[in-house]
């Protein structure tokens, strides 16, 4: 197993150039962005359509000899991008730049190489836009940190009737119509979930009956539209239609303003308080903050992370269900209430969500614009970036780089138990950085790393081990799209064997 360090410091030469720390050979960046205009435009539909984002990546390192920091252009390209241009970072050593706020400046990277209109979030640049330097990062962000923190014993119970719910669904389904679709009852009890967990309170489905989901989702779509692909056909008129020009924001005012007012009351107590205690930050901003944090990181981020976990265990099949059933029920007895006290106890359930988090990280991408001159260094080599361009990390190639893990494509459940010892453990987990920061990481006001990274580790693993209370084992449909899996239960085993759910048409 390579042990593989963080960027250092870059040393200045004699001559004014910049060196490698580490001593590795300085070598000019390979790739190039070709002719404006033009080749972005040829290389987005490359990576949307003709190759994918991984085969676009992949193609290009072996086009120049293996080296994994390469000059390439970044979708969406013309014209919702002014300029395509990234140094694109595709291996784990590489990557870890980008976690290094004193190095890069994120403001206003989250999506890359386009902003969406601040009209979507009430003409406030949220947090998740703001880079860690700037004075009011850390003023909002103190009061996201501390509304995880108080509000993290609610999760257990808020996902406990949200899990219930959704099975019950996939259950009656079965036994009734056929295959049920995971995504859809994901997408609609979730969001219940999100809300009850951060403020409590009447949950958007009873607050704003069926349409909650839509204009959660509709809201979403109108930022990420440029980053969305293979949603309809034909290929070149979603192209036109996403990749080309801004939705409007027009399009979806009226839905937002409900999704405002609703957590205008749910989070009332949370505005009253930092009104008291956060005086500089206005309470409608710090509203339109909460909105975007419940919806688009938190919400977000649970409608693709979970149906990729249970991608993986559905695929693992029912032998690692028999051991995460035992281990499960080891540590719960019979009916008895499953507590984040309780899932910390369940190594192979831990295991399996970290290994999850590192084959298909919720958020595929990291940006940053370096704010000097620094050299970035990989396995092999290093690299001058100059002030002010643009680092592009693929995260899913930093996660699975060889020179880290040992079968780093394949999902090993037990990888992170297997770990010969805890200081082991601990270098693997460095490089699980879903979060914007390694795992072994902690989310501060001065850094961009996630604040609900502990809830969504929470939620993964409460998700598995209610799964293996509840079921023996499982069997599901699979089918890959760009961001998220399709999963389609097919069959449910109740614990015991008991009580078989299966679709007729199966």
């Amino acid at each position: 197993m390579a042990s593989v360090s963080v960027n250092s410091g870059a040393a200045a030469t004699e001559q004014g150039k910049l060196s490698s720390p580490s001593g590795l050979p300085v070598r000019e960046i390979q790739g190039g962005y070709g002719v404006p205009f033009i080749s972005p435009l040829r290389d987005r539909l490359d990576y949307y359509y003709f190759q994918g984002a991984e085969e676009y990546f992949r193609s290009r390192v072996a086009r120049h000899g293996g080296a994994t920091v390469l000059r390439v252009n970044m979708p969406p390209g013309p014209f919702l991008s002014d300029d395509s241009r990234v140094v694109a970072l595709l291996d784990a050593r590489s990557f870890r730049v980008l976690l290094d706020d004193s190095k890069v400046d994120k403001a206003d990277t989250l999506d890359g190489t386009f902003m969406p209109s601040l009209a979507l979030f009430g003409g406030h640049r949220p947090l998740a836009f703001l880079d860690a330097a700037e004075p009011r990062h850390a003023e909002i962000k103190r009061v996201v940190i501390g509304l995880a923190a108080a509000r993290m014993h609610h999760v257990g119970p808020a996902f406990s009737a949200a899990f219930t719910a959704m099975f019950d669904a996939v259950e009656a389904g079965l036994d009734t119509s056929g295959p049920v679709e995971f995504n859809k009852l994901n997408m609609k009890h979730m969001l219940d979930f999100t809300s009850s967990a951060l403020f409590g309170g009447t949950p958007p489905s009873k607050a704003m009956g069926n349409d909650a989901v839509t204009k959660a989702v509709k809201w979403l779509i109108f930022q990420l539209h440029p980053l969305a692909s293979k949603v309809f056909k034909p290929w070149l008129l979603e192209d036109l239609l996403l990749h080309t020009f801004h939705l409007p924001p027009f399009m979806v005012r009226r839905d937002y303003a409900d999704l405002t007012a609703y957590f205008a009351d749910a989070a009332a107590a949370v505005l009253d308080d930092a009104e008291k205690n956060h005086p500089g930050i206005p309470r409608d901003e710090l509203l339109h903050n909460l909105v975007f944090v419940a919806i688009f990181n938190a919400y977000g981020g649970f409608k693709i992370f979970l149906p990729h976990l249970v991608k993986w265990l559905a695929r693992a099949g029912p032998e690692l269900h028999a051991r995460l059933a035992d281990e499960v029920r080891a540590a719960v007895p019979t009916g008895g209430e499953i507590t984040l006290t309780a899932v910390d106890r369940m190594p192979l359930v831990k295991s399996v969500v970290w290994e999850a988090l590192r084959m298909n990280p919720p958020v595929e991408f990291q940006y940053g614009r370096a704010r000097r001159d620094i050299v970035v260094e990989s396995h092999d080599a290093a690299y001058e970036v100059r002030k002010g361009e643009l680092l592009f990390g693929y995260q899913p190639l930093a996660t699975r780089d060889e020179r880290v893990f040992d079968r780093a494509g394949e999902f090993v459940p037990d990888r992170f138990v297997l770990a010969s010892d805890d200081a082991l453990r601990r270098r693997l987990l460095e490089h699980v950085v879903w979060s914007n920061g390694p795992e072994t990481g902690t989310p501060a006001e001065g850094n961009k790393q996630c604040p609900g990274k502990d809830t969504v580790v929470a939620v993964g693993r409460l998700m598995v081990a209610k799964l293996f209370q509840r079921y023996d084992t499982f069997a599901a449909d699979v089918k890959e799209l760009p961001v998220e899996p399709v999963v389609t239960f097919t069959s449910l085993t109740r614990t015991g064997g008991h009580n078989s759910v299966r679709s007729p048409r199966a």
